[in-house]
């Protein structure tokens, strides 16, 4: 199953002929393959699947969605803490 939880895409790389990079998702920080998103660049948000960079979303479509999993996890955080 895919959350499909936006990331900030914080290095671009080459490896192996390969179009690399590293995904940052608000501190934990993933290499994942970018050969799927060959347009995009530092700073932009990606959704990744199975280490692929699946597709590109603007800036303020990802943080609506980074805003709802926000609210999601205080939600689950207030509950355990009842």
């Amino acid at each position: 199953m895919c959350l499909a939880i936006p990331g900030k895409v914080v290095r671009i790389y080459r490896e192996a002929g390969v179009s690399m990079g590293e995904v940052d998702y608000e501190g934990a920080v993933s290499r994942v393959c970018l050969e799927y998103v060959p347009e995009i660049r530092l700073g932009q948000y990606t959704v990744v699947h199975a280490g692929f960079a699946l597709s590109i979303l603007d800036e303020e479509e990802a943080e609506k969605t980074l805003d709802l999993w926000r609210e999601l996890l205080d939600k689950i955080e207030e509950t355990r803490s009842r």
